[in-house]
């Protein structure tokens, strides 16, 4: 009699298959293993380093009024952070530095960052480096020490109502070779203004306003410097 043989694994024939690790139940993708959940950037904890900022967080000083008004120098970023938590920063440009060197050419990228929380408030800063993360940090960390408060009104004849939605009365301000000018409007008209100019006085808090700009206007950093020098003169004669 003929004995039947049996196929070992990894041969052919009906024998016992080899286990196979790694598969899910039927239907399932092959990797069915469970991922790490990924990790959040933990926050970190502001540590003041100045006179300033040891009395803001103590809760001696509670605005950015009382620091402007006293003619104190604001050094941390934190200091803002901790006064004005609702803060928004976003990049309104980008660039690149080329320069020749010695040693060959040198890249180098350049940020421009608003910050502004949408009701009074309003920051520009500006940040160079050889990483574009790196610069844009050091650009919004610029924005919150250039923050500065806006005084907003309704300075439009047309409207004459007792509401902030515009600036209390024209302005003008410059920023290297343009020059911009804010016009108070009646309610409900909107920002009469291009698409950089347009957000950065949305991140200042305006809904109403007609502007005028004469100068290169494309180049964002003397652009949103006439844009803060324009809003800050509401402060500063209101």
């Amino acid at each position: 009699m003929s004995q039947t043989a049996q196929s070992k694994p990894g041969q052919g024939g009906r024998g016992k298959s080899a286990p196979v690790y790694g598969r899910g139940p039927p239907g399932a993708k092959e990797d069915s293993r469970p991922r790490r959940a990924r990790k959040e950037p933990e926050e970190e904890v502001w540590i003041p380093k100045t006179i300033l900022g040891q009395k803001v967080a103590a809760g001696e000083i509670t605005s950015v009024e009382e620091i402007l008004e006293a003619g104190l120098r604001i050094q941390e970023s934190g200091i803002i952070k901790k006064l004005l938590p609702d803060l928004k920063s976003e990049v309104v440009d980008v660039g690149i530095i080329q320069k020749m060197t010695s040693n060959g050419q040198s890249t180098r990228f350049k940020a421009i960052v608003a910050a502004g929380n949408e009701n009074g408030y309003l920051g520009i800063g500006q940040g160079k480096s050889k990483q574009m993360r790196i610069a844009i940090e050091k650009a919004t960390s610029q924005a919150y020490l250039n923050i500065n408060p806006i005084k907003m009104g309704c300075g439009s004849w047309e409207c004459k109502c007792d509401q902030k939605h515009s600036v209390p009365f024209k302005v003008k301000g410059k920023g290297g070779s343009v020059t911009i000018e804010i016009i108070p409007a009646p309610r409900g008209l909107g920002l009469v203004a291009g698409g950089k100019i347009k957000r950065l006085l949305e991140l200042a808090g305006l809904k109403d306003a007609w502007t005028t700009a004469k100068g290169s206007t494309p180049t964002m950093n003397s652009t949103s410097k006439a844009v803060l020098d324009c809003l800050r003169q509401t402060f500063s004669q209101g």
